[in-house]
This record gives structure tokens, C-alpha cells and sequence, in this order.
């Protein structure tokens, strides 16, 4: 079985990548399930019920979030009705929503884990090691096949993190810096990684973000709201096909498509 699985949504150009290019690469891989980390889709900060909605349509079966999950405070009530949208699962106990997901598409079940990191974070979230491990326990009684997410900053906290799941999840996708890595790879247990899958966004700017203001910021250090840049946008995907009875990863193919700049 196959999943895709698409890196961070900034803003409407990632949206409007997104929905001409979900549907023709669904197809073009044979995916069953397609999972999009959506944390950015609200003009490169959160995600609101109509955008969740809106990525649904598309054929999202499953959005994950990170640090930006609570940037939008209409989708706090929504997380609660909607489990197919998942914020970190290392988050304190009595936060809203969930953080995995177990889906049903084809034959063998697919779970999803959201997790967050902890190194270079101004908030400390709970023991995402300690947490994961907890929740595969529990997923793996249920299906082989899980994803995780991980939406972390340091490259070591994302590479650590997969060699501890290794041999118990089929995947363990970085998320959050928004630069796809060329380090795609299947550890010797049998899990799936990249360091980070990259973003669906524009390409001519600094992760997603108006070139101009995110100058302004480092330069001056003082508080510069920052906008999504305009312009030709990037998709950043990966397909990971899996062994269904065992949940071993068989592959994992890093996908990019860039749109060409106007005339």
C-alpha cells in the first residue's frame, strides 16, 4: 500500500498548489491514503474550518499541526468535533482534539501520529519520546502501518526520533522547516524517514514568507509582522509504500514540483 504524504501548507498559494496537484499525484502513485500537515494554511499561520474543510475536499484524509495549531482560535472548538484533525499528541493532558488518528481506506488500516519537538522551542511540550512510544503500544494492536509526523526544528531531534521508532512505525516524516532534505532513506528495521518533507508554498521567498519582511525582522529584531510571499508556488511531497501485514516500509520517493515564473 502506498501513502502521501504532503509537507507544510503556507498560505492560498500552497492551498491552490495543492488542489491542482493532490488528485493527478493520488493517482499517479496508486495512494490510499493522503495526509497534508496543515498548520500553515491559514495565511502562514494556523488553519481555520473552512481551509480543514476545504483540504478534506481535496482528498485529505488526515491533517496534522505543530506549533501554529492554536494560531486560529475558531479551530479550537472544531478540533474537538473532528478527528480526523490532529494537533501534537505530546501536547499537556486537557488539550483539545487528538493526536493520531487511526483510517480506513483500503484493506489494512493506517494509523497517523502528530508529534512536536522540543529542541529550539520557546514552549516546552511533553516527552515527545516518551509519548510516542505510549501511543505506538497502543496503535500497534490495532495496525502495523503507522505514520508519524514529526514537526521539530533540529535536524538531530528528527534523525534521533526515527532511529528510536525503528522497526516499531512504517514512517517517521519531519515536518516544520520547510526545506525538503535529501536524505530520504529506510533504517534498517524497516521505517521510512526524511528529515523534512519541505513545504507547499511559494518558492521565491524564506520558508514561505515575504523575503522584505523576514529581512526586516532578522536585521532589526524587533517585532515585524511577517506575510506569505507571492509568486510561482513549490509542492513537497513524499510517497511511502508499505507492506501491509507487516508494516515495513518498501520505499520512500521524495516528490517536488515547481511552478515556472511568469513571462
Amino acid at each position: 500500500m502506498r501513502i502521501l504524504f504532503f509537507g507544510d501548507v503556507v498560505g492560498k498559494a500552497g492551498r491552490e498548489i495543492l488542489a491542482r496537484r493532490l488528485g493527478p499525484l493520488k493517482k499517479a502513485y496508486g495512494a490510499e491514503v493522503v495526509v497534508v500537515n496543515g498548520e500553515n494554511a491559514a495565511a502562514g499561520l494556523g488553519i481555520t474550518p473552512a481551509i480543514c474543510e476545504e483540504l478534506f475536499a481535496l482528498g485529505a484524509d488526515v491533517i496534522t499541526l505543530g506549533n501554529h495549531a492554536w494560531d486560529k482560535r475558531e479551530i479550537i472548538p472544531y478540533i474537538d468535533g473532528e478527528p480526523r484533525l490532529l494537533r501534537p499528541l505530546n501536547l499537556p493532558p486537557g488539550t483539545p482534539g487528538l493526536g493520531s488518528a487511526v483510517v480506513r481506506r483500503g484493506s489494512t488500516p493506517v494509523a497517523v501520529i502528530a508529534l512536536h519537538g522540543r529542541v529550539f522551542f520557546p514552549f516546552i511540550p511533553d516527552d515527545p519520546f516518551r509519548a510516542v512510544e505510549e501511543e505506538v503500544e497502543r496503535l500497534r494492536r490495532q495496525t502495523p502501518v503507522i505514520l508519524v509526523d514529526f514537526h521539530a526544528e533540529a535536524t538531530s531531534e528528527k534523525a534521533a526520533m526515527a532511529w528510536f521508532l525503528d522497526g516499531r512505525v512504517s514512517a517517521v516524516v519531519g515536518t516544520h522547516t520547510h526545506v525538503q532534505t535529501a536524505d530520504a532513506r529506510i533504517l534498517p528495521g524497516g521505517t521510512a524517514f526524511i528529515t523534512d518533507v519541505g513545504m507547499c508554498g511559494p518558492w521565491q521567498s524564506v520558508i514561505g514568507m515575504n523575503p522584505e519582511l523576514a529581512l526586516q525582522r532578522l536585521r532589526t529584531q524587533m517585532p515585524v509582522r511577517l506575510e506569505v510571499a507571492r509568486g510561482p508556488a513549490v509542492l513537497s511531497a513524499v510517497c511511502i509504500e508499505v507492506d501491509p501485514a507487516t508494516g515495513r516500509a518498501l520505499a520512500i520517493t521524495p516528490i517536488q514540483e515547481r511552478e515556472e515564473e511568469p513571462a
